[in-house]
């Protein structure tokens, strides 16, 4: 008879587990939603550090070469030397260690330059989470204007870069 309600006693309930899941339900379903938020500012807090560092590699090369890379040229600039007109003056890339990876959603960066409305500036972006110009939360568009401004208070160009220029 001992050894009957030891055994009893040996393993859990069906209650007990279903208590035991519910509580792991519950908690998933409050922290979940803090932690996929997190998630989507990571992205973008990433696709303002890239965009940094790329604005670190288009002053350089304007150092190098007298102009940012024109938007036909782009990016891939900063990789290896524009085949296109204008050639830059004095390229000495790669101003990269690295290729061009993809925005955090996937998908390339925007490049402009010159932008028509500010002149000797250029424009880089990414389009966040839907691709689209605009957009809120996750949706809104990561930019190089977006930015903290340097001291000429002109996105996209650094005094240093500035100070090197005639």
């Amino acid at each position: 008879m001992c050894c009957r309600a030891d055994r009893r006693r040996a393993g859990f309930t069906l209650i007990e587990i279903l208590v035991v899941i519910a509580v792991i339900a519950v908690l998933a379903g409050v922290v979940a939603p803090m932690v996929f938020g997190h998630v989507s500012d990571a992205k973008a807090t990433a696709a303002r550090a890239q965009i940094e560092i790329f604005g670190l590699a288009l002053d350089q090369f304007r150092l190098d070469s007298d102009d940012y890379p024109t938007t036909a040229q782009g990016l891939a600039a900063l990789e290896r030397r524009p085949d296109g007109a204008p050639q830059p003056r004095n390229w000495r890339g790669p101003y990269l260690k690295k290729r061009v990876p993809m925005d955090p959603w996937g998908r390339p960066y925007v490049y402009t330059y010159p932008v028509p409305d500010r002149p000797g500036t250029y424009d880089l972006r990414t389009l966040g989470r839907d691709g689209k110009p605009g957009g809120q939360g996750e949706d809104a568009d990561v930019a190089s204007d977006d930015l903290p401004a340097s001291a000429t208070g002109a996105p996209g160009v650094s005094p240093s870069a500035d100070a090197a220029l005639p």
